[in-house]
């Protein structure tokens, strides 16, 4: 299926490692607080809570920074978090799936309009890319942590449907709602993976090179890139001779 994050083909071409891992906290933090402001504090029983605290730890976010998002969230003065969903087409026609939490949608929807504009792009109405695409679950662990047959055997125990490897990870997909035992059964014998999240999948994957795919990894780069953005999927297929190329 395509409809990968944003990470899928573009992680590697990236620079600011030190910006990105500030962006990553930061990112991370506000799912927390969401997460907490929605089910309470207890991962144990917040199973979004204890998806964002895994990954925050898989990406060594300071044990400081993710109870200061707790607290954040659970405070009596806890600012308030609107999840909002931005569907457009980059160039090329394809397909582009903004998620964002912020506390201005104002400041949000123009952000968001201004890095399609600049990028070839523009955005559709609510629906007009997400109704040929469907939400699943997702684990992602790194390649190092286990191999291929027992991470296979041990996401199916869990309950998962299907375990393939992308690039330097292992990729668990399941039903929305198998989420929560898959990625706990996962982190029992693996400890906190890469992500688990929910996550948008199509089987339409539109091939595309030259100037349209470098003006579409424009188009991701600063989307991702803007605070509000927490995740935003994409369905082209760039060869691996084109993202090399793009890679230069």
């Amino acid at each position: 299926m395509a409809g990968h994050s944003k990470f899928a083909n573009i992680q590697h071409r990236k620079g600011g490692q030190d910006k990105k891992r500030a962006q990553m906290f930061t990112k991370i933090a506000r799912e927390i607080q969401a997460a907490v402001k929605l089910g309470g504090t207890d991962p144990n029983a917040n199973p979004r809570l204890f998806r964002a605290m895994a990954s925050g730890r898989a990406v060594n976010m300071p044990k400081d920074n993710i109870q200061r998002a707790i607290d954040k969230g659970g405070g009596a003065g806890a600012e308030s978090l609107d999840e909002i969903r931005y569907e457009g087409f980059g160039p090329g026609g394809i397909g582009v799936i903004v998620e964002c939490l912020t506390d201005n949608k104002n400041r949000t929807a123009g952000e968001v309009r201004a890095a399609f504009a600049k990028n070839g792009g523009n955005l559709g109405e609510s629906n007009s890319v997400s109704n040929s695409w469907r939400k699943i679950g997702e684990v992602r662990y790194p390649i190092a942590a286990a191999s291929e047959d027992a991470m296979l055997e041990a996401a199916i125990e869990a309950g998962a449907d299907d375990c393939t490897v992308e690039g330097e990870q292992h990729v668990v997909t399941c039903e929305m709602n198998a989420l929560a035992p898959v990625s706990q059964g996962l982190v029992k014998k693996f400890g906190d993976p890469a992500s688990a999240k929910f996550v948008w999948r199509t089987d339409i994957a539109i091939p595309i090179e030259g100037d349209n795919a470098e003006t579409l990894l424009k188009l991701i780069d600063l989307l991702d890139d803007l605070d509000d953005v927490q995740d935003v999927y994409s369905n082209e297929d760039i060869s691996e001779e084109e993202m090399a190329r793009l890679a230069q």
